[in-house]
């Protein structure tokens, strides 16, 4: 570990007072003379993001516009495999990410990553085809076939739910909502609020009410630790959003009720 000076710790407590004090600045004045604040995502999971008329929409979308207003520069949303999605990330591939990205250890400390405030509780929902009345509990799934995405907290809830038969792992989020279509699957364990949203526009899976795996889940923005200093803009905007009632009116277009 390199040793600070009184005076560069005294500096960096002023300019990232909400940060560790390890924390070094870099990545607002990359983006500010790049123009640009390249945002990494995974664009096939709405309402959280989703590709419409050829262009990136969603909650997270809205978000990353935000952030880029308020920091003076243009948009470039980068669509990207989740599977690989964090390597890239800590690659420098691009600034950031906002994928309906929930906040763990295990990604902060094997990427080196930080995360903004939390801008989003959700949690791990399962999705059935409609008039399937065999899952109403976590118990149900026992023996049953899962769909998950590869590498999100929802394949972790399923391999902690115990007692499943298989669990079928996609590259995207879709690829698995066709198979329980198909019978091919039993049930499909993903983001709450995400399975409501595809089940609305699909109708042919519903989402089991009530039932949630494991505990509630934060969703947060990361970033790699040496752009640490984009966090006071981005939860300066998280806060702004929210205190302006900005954020209720956009949650309430993407979510609902």
């Amino acid at each position: 570990m390199r040793k600070r000076t009184l005076l560069s710790v005294s500096l960096l407590a002023l300019l990232v007072a909400t940060l560790p004090a390890w924390v070094e600045a870099g990545g607002v004045d990359r983006v500010k003379k790049a123009g640009v604040l390249r945002v990494g995502s995974d664009i096939t999971y709405p309402p959280f993001e989703v590709m419409a008329a050829g262009k990136p929409v969603g909650f997270d979308v809205e978000m990353a516009q935000e952030i880029a207003k308020a920091m003076g520069v243009k948009l470039e949303y980068v669509n990207t495999a989740w599977d690989g999605i964090f390597a890239a990330l800590k690659a420098g591939k691009f600034d950031m990410l906002l994928s309906g990205i929930s906040i763990t250890e295990e990604r902060m400390k094997s990427f080196d990553l930080v995360f903004s405030e939390p801008y989003f509780l959700s949690g791990q929902g399962v999705g059935v085809r409609v008039g399937d009345k065999r899952i109403k509990t976590a118990i149900d799934l026992k023996g049953k076939v899962v769909g998950v995405q590869i590498n999100t907290t929802g394949q972790a809830a399923a391999e902690k739910a115990g007692g499943i038969k298989e669990i079928k792992k996609y590259e995207q989020l879709p690829e698995a909502y066709a198979d329980l279509k198909a019978k091919r699957v039993d049930a499909v364990v993903a983001d709450y609020p995400v399975i409501v949203a595809n089940a609305k526009e699909d109708g042919k899976f519903v989402p089991v009410k009530g039932l949630q795996l494991g505990e509630p889940e934060k969703l947060g923005i990361p970033v790699r630790k040496e752009d640490a200093d984009l966090l006071t803009v981005v939860n300066k905007v998280i806060a702004d959003l929210k205190q302006s009632g900005k954020y209720d009116r956009m949650r309430k277009k993407w979510f609902g009720e």
